[in-house]
C-alpha cells in the first residue's frame, strides 16, 4: 500500500441518537466520499433471514454466531482497500485499532436524555419510554460486546477524537471532525 491508498479515512461512532448519521452525511457531502452503516449491515441480515429487528436482536443475543459474522463483515469493509472512507458503527473505531488501520476514529458523546430528545424527535413516542430504551439498548449492547469481545463502549481509548456534542450543532462538530482529519 502506498502512501495514496487509503483503507478507511475515518471510523464515526457514537451511542444511538448521538448525531452519527448526520455527520457521516455531512462529510459524504464534502468530500464526496462514500460510506457503510453497521446498522445497515445489521437490517440488511435481518431481512436474509426474513425476521424484524426485534427478532433478530434477540437472535443475536442468543447466537453469537450471528453477532460475529456481521462484526467480520464490518472488519473485512474497515480492512479493504477499496471499501467506503468512513465506516459508521459503535464498534468501528475499536476495530480500527485492533486491525492497526490507520485512520481517523471518532466518538460522539451525547447525553443519555439529549440522545432520547433527538430519537423521540426523529420517530417519536413518550420521552420517557425513548430514554428506557435507549438505556437498555446500550446495556445490552455493552454486555455483548463484554462478552464476545471484551470491549467496553466506555473505553476512549480507540479514538483519536471524542467530541462532546451535547450543546454543538452539526456544522460545529463537522467542523472539529475536518479540522482533525487534516491533523498528521
Amino acid at each position: 500500500m502506498n502512501g495514496d491508498d487509503f483503507l478507511a479515512e475515518v471510523t464515526i461512532s457514537g451511542h444511538p441518537g448521538s448525531g452519527t448519521t448526520t455527520l457521516v452525511s455531512i462529510l459524504e457531502k464534502k468530500y464526496g466520499w462514500i460510506s457503510i452503516n453497521g446498522g445497515h449491515i445489521f437490517r440488511t441480515a435481518a431481512k436474509k433471514k426474513n425476521i424484524n429487528l426485534v427478532d433478530f436482536a434477540e437472535l443475536c443475543l442468543i447466537d453469537d454466531k450471528v453477532d460475529k459474522e456481521l462484526d467480520d463483515e464490518l472488519i473485512s469493509i474497515i480492512e479493504n482497500i477499496n471499501g467506503p472512507e468512513i465506516i459508521e458503527s459503535r464498534l468501528a473505531g475499536h476495530w480500527a485499532r485492533k486491525k492497526e488501520v490507520q485512520c481517523k476514529r471518532i466518538w460522539l458523546k451525547v447525553d443519555e436524555e439529549i440522545r432520547a430528545e433527538r430519537v423521540q424527535k426523529r420517530e417519536g413516542g413518550d420521552l420517557s419510554h425513548v430514554l428506557f430504551s435507549i438505556k437498555q439498548r446500550v446495556e445490552k449492547d455493552e454486555a455483548r460486546f463484554q462478552k464476545y469481545y471484551r470491549i467496553s463502549l466506555n473505553d476512549m481509548a480507540p479514538y483519536s477524537l471524542v467530541i462532546d456534542c451535547n450543546y454543538s450543532s452539526p456544522e460545529e462538530i463537522a467542523q472539529k471532525v475536518i479540522e482533525h482529519l487534516k491533523e498528521v
